[in-house]
């Protein structure tokens, strides 16, 4: 014969009870109709095949099996709640979601990531890259963290870089030989995009977009293989490329601020992980010469 099953929300309703010594008392704290709290405690009695209480002319009071049955039902009540609470802080205060562009997140994130791993095993990354100029509005409801460009001096957050945007392309590239410049580009939105048109169009130099994509390793291929310059941080160029120098007469292009922006209602695992990156990529603010 196989044992009764303790339902929680019969045992609140027994611990209530058992606290007020009142079934109106017990049912105003539960929300509940004093009627539904007497179904309740008269089915737990029929599970148990015990009487839990006995009135009494101050309201009612616990009968021995009452009594002991008490001990457990706090015990089940809290285990239960300690069950729940840590299934929730796992589900959601272990995960960080972390937005960045896409150079900073193939470079210079994953050995940070790393280290981060070896003393927070517990913590699970979700890493997002791309264009960051919409991400920090979407704080707490997309990301926890993001690491974003922004014009120099410009942009909330926290400074954690200034990175010199450059040009680049394959070695020997014959920038002087082009009448019209191929150029490989991002979407509409990259600051690198806009500073690039804009440089090259107060200069008067004939340009044309010969390549656009959002991912990074595409438009340095097409770079490296001598089809188009393109533009990217000093800090993080690509081993395949090169940066132009300034003889070949392109304009000069602005400086970058990497900014560190954090959720609101940020966690305490989120706040590790951005006080880790904030220490890891933080450095004096220079520019880079050409």
């Amino acid at each position: 014969m196989s044992s009764p099953v303790l339902d929680p929300d019969l045992l609140k309703a027994f611990a209530a009870v058992a606290e007020h010594r009142s079934f109106t008392r017990a049912a105003a704290t539960l929300n509940r109709t004093q009627s539904a709290v007497s179904v309740q405690i008269r089915r737990l009695e029929e599970r148990l095949g015990a009487k839990l209480f006995q009135r009494t002319r101050a309201g009612v009071a616990l009968t021995a099996a009452g009594d002991e049955l008490l001990v457990y039902a706090r015990r089940l009540l809290d285990l239960n709640a300690e069950a729940v609470d840590a299934l929730r802080v796992r589900r959601h205060d272990t995960v960080v979601r972390l937005g960045v562009m896409e150079d900073y997140g193939t470079i210079v994130i994953p050995p940070l990531l790393a280290s981060f791993a070896r003393r927070h095993p517990e913590i699970r990354v979700e890493i997002e890259t791309g264009l960051t100029a919409t991400m920090p509005a979407r704080l707490g409801e997309a990301y926890d963290l993001v690491i974003a460009m922004h014009p120099e001096g410009r942009g909330d957050g926290e400074l954690l870089r200034r990175e010199q945007a450059v040009w680049a392309a394959a070695a020997s590239y014959p920038v002087e030989a082009q009448d019209t410049l191929p150029v490989a580009l991002y979407p509409p939105g990259c600051l690198f995009r806009q500073w690039a048109a804009d440089a090259l169009d107060a200069t008067g130099r004939p340009w044309r977009l010969a390549f656009v994509s959002r991912t990074l390793a595409a438009v340095e291929a097409v770079a490296s293989l001598g089809l188009a310059i393109t533009v990217v941080k000093a800090g993080t160029l690509p081993a395949s490329l090169h940066i132009l120098p300034e003889r070949v007469g392109l304009p000069p292009l602005p400086a970058a601020d990497i900014r560190l922006h954090r959720a609101r209602n940020l966690s305490r695992v989120g706040g590790l992980l951005a006080d880790h990156l904030q220490l890891g990529i933080l450095e004096p603010v220079s520019h880079i010469l050409i």
